[in-house]
């Protein structure tokens, strides 16, 4: 049914399960992957202890690696199940519009994603990145809880 899955993530406990599952679902689907997580570029003013502590490079350097091993769990885990991964860093302050934009870039016929990831004040922040893909979405959203 599905070709071509889109699996966002943010490293989460809650991320990982649905990515588990997607990724299994891909596999009796002889689908592929395509991992994406969204690093906010650095702002001199910000709520994130990361940016307040970090120079703007290093915080580039930190970022890249965290991002690199989140995207790892996912590859790791189509590895595993035999499905083909890709993965993508996008650096952007709009993640559900990222989110969108990849899986139209990619040609993705489907987004598989956790139902919520951060908790507390950045959720309140932030809001839900997922309610607003599902809200704005063209392609299908399937989403784990």
């Amino acid at each position: 049914m599905f070709k071509h899955i889109l699996l966002p993530t943010d490293g989460s406990d809650s991320s990982d399960k649905a990515t588990q599952a997607a990724v299994r679902m891909a596999r009796e689907m002889n689908a592929k992957v395509t991992a994406v997580h969204v690093v906010p570029p650095f702002h001199t003013f910000t709520y994130r202890p990361d940016m307040i502590e970090d120079t703007e490079e290093q915080y580039e350097i930190d970022s890249e690696a965290v991002a690199r091993k989140i995207l790892s769990t996912v590859e790791q885990q189509a590895r595993v199940d035999g499905v083909v991964c890709e993965s993508v860093v996008i650096r952007s302050d709009d993640i559900w519009q990222s989110i969108l934009h990849t899986a139209t870039e990619r040609n993705c016929d489907l987004i598989a994603m956790a139902s919520h990831g951060r908790s507390g004040v950045r959720a309140l922040l932030l809001g839900s990145e997922t309610q607003k893909v599902l809200t704005h979405s063209q392609v299908p959203v399937l989403v784990f809880r």
